[in-house]
């Protein structure tokens, strides 16, 4: 918690960098290095650690880039492009490295725009545009845009990690297509790098400059040479993105490119994937933010039935003389399933399910939304859709939702789905390759049947969601890639392809080609076509320095060797210290049987398992909403993102770190460099949609980094903490001196690595386990009717009794038997859950303090008794942690009546069983602050004479550096 945060990196002398990536990569990279170094602001970026944080997205590949160049400004990517060419390195460009198919990654200088370049740098209200930076997040800039009214409506489902740049790399398209059209009809220009340097303005074709002109005089050549195969080859749907667009000059699309037929030079970078010239600035189109929307969530029976409604339901949206239908987005039974399992997402989820279709259990629902000035305006189209439903023989199908919370929050849910679905234990995920193939609306049912049949028929079965208003449904196969997965993934794409033909679609919809489709863009459009793309490449990029084998020469989709989990993958063998079982299981992705846990065959014994489950979503990467990461939004580093540390702790188990193998998987400084400043939040455990529990992983990692390398004074001083703390006491006016006198702060940073710029708690002589108030006995609050155990933690014992004491006024004015937990066989010290010796990689310590409280609270949760807590990450440590010491099922029956203090007054409320205490509370007369999980940020959530509803306090994170709760 002490380190200092690397909040710039330090350069290495150029010769030193040359010799050390020269030593590890090769002569080229170590020149590239120093002279990155030498002649850019950027952060160099080339240790093998780096490097393998980098290779890859969110897709099943995986390649080594040569190094890593994080820019500080436009002028820092021009030095690297001149210095790439010079040395003929080839440039992978990267936003927030969330590509589905491999786009990300490749073997080159992998320059993430994400940290710096990332300003708006123009916003024109009166003609709604904005000019921005390739590293800016969409959501980022909507929330800049929502004080003038506007937004950018292509909204996807990452909106909150995807930048701007990537988007049009993609022709990224989201929810609400069907109304706004794909990113290539809402970029107005682009200013970019060709490979030779010259920075080019692509705009209108018929103003613009010289060059830019002779570029689209070239395209427009060439679909003119190649019209007649356009017409026949093209898919005629609004969801296509494989190739290059150069239809810009021959529109093929359902809607045109611009609102008057002219040709926009820019739309032929949109969609190229970084391999045409190097983004400086996007010009966007940005549209009236909806006043207004209601949402119906159509819940049906079979999904057969849900597709099949979808060409229904888009025609309410035609003829409407105020407002749009905006979206119709499809979410399956497997991940409502999954959704109800997760328990940030299933309160929401429920409130979407009727009761009348299923029993509340349907095997799909639509979301279907309506836009317009007001709800007035819009609110009858609701009532045609239950008119519809109705007429569809599935009365009682629709949940309406008109008030604007409820939408909210299943949008929230409906943007998590491709997330969700990875959360899937066992070898076999859902994997992304036919995933957004579009057809036509009125084939979608026949489609999505015949598709699911392919499934059965390879021994799989697909998850699917997404956009039903276009004709797009994200489906992915249950696959396992470290198997037979490839030669399924080949045989599977090879029927799809045919079903996409025979219903004349387009196998790329919206995820762009990469790594995985690239191949199938000449099946799409045919060899003249595809030779029309090389040619467009060959005279934008004649020496292939962006992104080579991307769209042109690229390479098979099923090529193990790319794969994240590549031939010869193996996990070392470790055995932990905590219980991973849970995650080494199989699963039958047909039957959805999953085995007992431990029968995965992980030589890790789960821990791997736990690891994997990030599927490099970056989820982690959003600043304005959830938890997490702290660390990771104050140093904008990927290191300290819990992506880059799961990165690491993967790359370390397989022993593709240079120079780590076997028992240094876990115990080398690489690693601790990566989990340095993961500060055990938890933020991950809630808000990442598969599950990944860094700070567990942490604690994990602690105790074998620090069984080798010894723990330091500071590491005792904080484990030990409990142990010593009543003795400590007895010298608060002595131990207090530190914070006042600036000497021993100093000193003690010499001597602890405590920062002197942070004060520590204040000691108190007088505290609350020698100055107790009245409470109940074991056997007394055994016997009560209305009992409660308070179990007060070694901080609000000793550092803030007035927590401890006012928790105990509380409780026992709502009518409650109060007893405060104490150890089952007195020894003169509290009760005391071990996370201080978690916290510094003692866990045979902490286990000794976990068996403690089994003995002492287990007779309390036998008997159904509330055990409440103060300090959220000791009372989380009971229903987490304490669950996979192998300590048998006690800490099982514990858990379950483990409640933090707030949740245990909210669950009171809402059962109606604190009345009496309402009655005796009175308004506040000032303000009331909480400090959120996030550092530094308090929240306001009572003003005087505002009375604050119990609820308000069951959503806080209490504190940003201890354990989260929702």
């Amino acid at each position: 918690m002490n380190a200092p945060l690397p909040l710039s990196v330090a350069r290495d002398k150029p010769d030193a960098l040359y010799e050390r990536v020269a030593d590890i990569g090769n002569e080229v990279a170590g020149q590239l290095a120093r002279r990155l170094t030498q002649e850019t602001q950027g952060e160099v970026l080339f240790s093998p650690a780096d490097r393998g944080r980098y290779a890859t997205d969110a897709s099943i590949y995986q390649q080594m880039p040569v190094g890593v160049f994080v820019p500080q400004d436009a002028d820092d990517v021009r030095l690297a492009l001149d210095i790439c060419r010079d040395l003929t390195v080839p440039i992978v460009p990267r936003g927030g490295g969330t590509s589905q198919c491999g786009q990300t990654v490749g073997a080159g200088l992998v320059i993430d725009h994400s940290k710096h370049m990332r300003r708006v740098l123009d916003v024109n209200v009166d003609d709604r545009t904005a000019t921005v930076e390739p590293g800016l997040v969409l959501d980022h800039l909507n929330a800049q845009l929502k004080p003038h009214g506007l937004w950018y409506p292509v909204d996807v489902s990452t909106s909150a990690q995807a930048t701007l740049g990537g988007m049009a790399g993609n022709n990224s398209c989201g929810s609400r297509s069907v109304a706004y059209g794909n990113m290539v009809h809402n970029v107005l220009g682009a200013q970019a790098w060709l490979a030779d340097g010259s920075l080019v303005d692509f705009g209108d074709h018929a103003t613009a400059s010289p060059q830019a002109k002779a570029i689209g005089d070239f395209v427009r050549d060439l679909a003119l040479e190649h019209a007649d195969e356009i017409d026949v080859r093209w898919p005629k749907v609004l969801r296509r993105v494989a190739g290059y667009n150069l239809d810009i000059f021959r529109n093929q699309n359902e809607k045109p490119y611009t609102h008057d037929g002219s040709v926009n030079l820019s739309h032929l970078l949109i969609g190229s994937e970084g391999t045409l010239a190097l983004t400086r600035s996007l010009k966007l189109q940005l549209r009236e933010l909806p006043r207004a929307k209601v949402l119906g969530v159509v819940n049906f029976p079979t999904f057969f039935q849900a597709m099949d409604s979808a060409q229904h339901i888009v025609k309410l949206g035609e003829g409407m003389a105020v407002g749009q239908l905006t979206a119709v987005e499809l979410v399956d039974r497997t991940m409502i399933e999954l959704s109800l399992q997760n328990p940030a997402f299933a309160p929401t989820i429920r409130t979407a399910l009727s009761p009348h279709i299923n029993g509340g259990k349907p095997a799909a629902v639509l979301l279907v939304e309506f836009s317009g000035p007001s709800k007035a305006d819009i609110a009858h189209k609701i009532r045609e859709l239950v008119e519809l439903m109705g007429d569809l023989g599935l009365p009682g199908s629709v949940v309406e939702m008109v008030d604007d919370a409820p939408q909210k929050n299943l949008w929230e849910v409906r943007k998590a789905g491709l997330n969700i679905m990875m959360s899937l234990r066992g070898d076999g995920k859902p994997v992304s390759f036919i995933e957004d193939c579009a057809v036509p609306l009125v084939h979608l049912a026949e489609y999505t049947d015949a598709l699911t049949e392919v499934f059965h028929k390879h021994g799989s079965r697909g998850t699917w969601y997404a956009h039903a208003s276009v004709g797009t449904l994200h489906v992915r196969p249950i696959l396992d890639m470290r198997r037979e997965g490839a030669a399924k993934m080949r045989a599977i794409a090879e029927e799809a392809s045919e079903l996409v033909r025979k219903y004349k679609g387009a196998y790329s919809g919206e995820h762009g080609d990469g790594l995985c489709r690239g191949e199938w863009i000449e099946w799409q459009f045919g060899p003249r076509i595809n030779d029309a793309f090389a040619r467009i490449k060959a005279h934008l990029d004649p020496t292939g320095l962006f992104s080579p084998n991307r769209i042109i020469d690229p390479p098979k989709m099923d090529d193990t060797r790319l794969m994240r989990f590549p031939p010869g993958y193996k996990v070392v063998p470790i055995t932990p210290v905590l219980d991973w079982s849970a995650w080494d299981v199989k699963a039958d992705p047909v039957t959805e049987v999953t085995t007992a846990p431990g029968t995965g065959e992980d030589p890790a014994r789960g821990l791997a398992k736990a690891v994997e489950m990030c599927n490099n979503n970056g989820h982690c990467r959003k600043f304005d909403a959830g938890t997490m990461c702290p660390s990771y939004r104050v140093t904008r580093d990927e290191q300290h993102l819990t992506r880059g540390r799961a990165n690491t702790l993967r790359l370390a188990l397989s022993g593709q770190i240079p120079g780590l193998a076997g028992s240094d998987a876990l115990t080398s400084e690489v690693v601790r460099e990566a989990m340095d400043l993961c500060v055990g939040c938890k933020g991950c455990k809630r808000d990442c949609p598969t599950g990944v529990d860094m700070a567990k992983m942490k604690v994990e990692f602690l105790q074998h980094y620090k069984a080798k390398h010894g723990h330091t004074l500071k590491d005792r001083l904080v484990a030990q903490l409990p142990d010593y703390a009543a003795w400590a006491a007895r010298l608060a006016p002595v131990l207090n001196l530190r914070n006042r006198i600036p000497l021993l702060a100093n000193l003690s940073e010499k001597w602890l690595g405590l920062s002197a710029r942070r004060s520590l708690p204040q000691w108190h002589a007088q505290h609350f386990f020698n100055a107790p108030l009245k409470t109940a006995t074991r056997d007394e609050v055994l016997a009560a009717e209305r009992g409660v155990v308070l179990f007060v933690d070694t901080f609000n014992g000793y550092f803030e009794s007035e927590n401890a004491h006012a928790a105990v006024k509380v409780l026992q004015a709502a009518g409650f038997t109060v007893h405060v937990a104490t150890k089952a066989k007195d020894d003169g010290k509290h009760l005391c859950c071990g996370r201080t010796y978690l916290a510094s990689g003692m866990v045979e310590q902490a286990k000794e303090k976990a068996r403690e409280v089994v003995q002492s609270l287990l007779p309390f949760a036998h008997k159904g008794i509330a055990i409440v807590g103060l300090e959220p990450s000791c009372l989380l440590t009971l229903r987490d942690e304490m669950l996979v010491m192998g300590l048998g099922s006690a800490p099982q029956q514990i858990a379950e009546h483990a409640l933090l203090f707030e949740e245990f007054l909210a669950r009171e409320a809402k059962a109606g069983r604190l009345d009496g205490l309402k009655a005796q509370l009175k308004a506040v007369d000032q303000p009331v602050l909480l400090h959120g999980h996030f550092a530094g940020h308090w929240i306001e959530i009572g003003n005087p004479s505002d009375p604050i509803g119990t609820e308000q306090f069951t959503h806080v994170v209490l504190s940003w550096n201890r354990s989260s709760v929702d």
